[in-house]
């Protein structure tokens, strides 16, 4: 039985010089939804980040927790290279396939103040699992 009554959150975790991300939530799919949250509050302040702007991200993997690493590398590779920030999610996963919506806007030096450059997430502290109150854990080390 799911446990509705937990809020979906994410939270950021000490790891020498990167920084551990981790989204908990009632289903996988908010899991992964604050996993990209916390990334994203890494750089800058999630409340300065409207969502003028939506793309479609796509990916697959053979496990989940490999699929949450290729769903943030999508997630980081867009905002490198379409410089933009997100700040809310819509993800689907269907198996080993995640489907999502990431909304945001353009990065303005001005008003973001980009704290860091997110390179990529690593395999480092890397988990996907479900609690024993049914709510889901995602999270990883991103080399920033």
């Amino acid at each position: 039985m799911k446990n509705k009554s937990i809020t979906p959150r994410w939270e950021h975790f000490e790891h020498e010089a990167d920084i551990g991300i981790r989204g908990i939530a009632p289903t996988l799919e908010q899991a992964f939804e604050q996993a990209a949250i916390a990334m994203t509050a890494t750089v800058t302040h999630l409340d300065s980040v409207s969502t003028s702007k939506v793309i479609s991200i796509y990916c697959e993997a053979p496990d989940t927790e490999l699929l949450l690493v290729s769903w943030l590398n999508e997630l980081i590779y867009e905002m490198s290279a379409q410089g933009v920030l997100f700040n809310r999610f819509e993800v689907v996963i269907d198996d080993d396939t995640l489907s999502a919506m990431a909304y945001g806007e353009a990065v303005d030096r001005q008003k973001h103040h980009p704290a860091v450059e997110i390179k990529g997430a690593t395999f480092t502290e890397l988990r996907v699992y479900q609690q024993a109150d049914d709510t889901w854990v995602a999270q990883c080390v991103i080399d920033v």
